[in-house]
């Protein structure tokens, strides 16, 4: 199971339990939406509470990578899973976004949020997104 949050430039996911297929093609939806009317965004993917996956999450996660080599800034992942931050390494060959893993909310948000002053991006927009 899943729970995403939409934002003006970002999108971020939290799995609980079994991340499915299912799940995977929801956040694609998504993401997907961002993209096509905002351009590159930013995620957020915490996947501390992930208790299992499959293989074919692994297979679409690659594929939607490789569709959307140039639509990601940033990508924070949160996990302490090895496997999954090896999946991000493999992933990172197919996108052109800077990808960080972090084990806790703070650092992950100012790394997001840093790179979106970065880019040019307005202090309204930031502030929008503050939860």
């Amino acid at each position: 199971m899943i729970t995403t949050d939409v934002m003006s430039d970002r999108v971020e996911l939290r799995a609980f339990g079994a991340f499915t297929l299912e799940d995977c093609l929801q956040f694609e939806e998504q993401s997907d939406y961002r993209i096509r009317f905002n351009g590159p965004i930013d995620l957020l993917v915490d996947l501390r509470n992930m208790t299992d996956y499959s293989l074919d999450v692994v297979v679409e996660e690659l594929r939607y990578a490789r569709r959307h080599a140039h639509d990601f800034r940033r990508i924070a992942v949160l996990t302490d899973d090895q496997w999954v931050t090896w999946g991000m390494m493999l992933t990172q060959a197919f996108v052109d976004a800077e990808i960080r893993i972090f084990d806790e909310d703070d650092g992950a948000n100012a790394w997001l949020q840093e790179g979106r002053r970065g880019s040019g991006l307005d202090a309204a927009a930031i502030a929008d997104d503050v939860h």
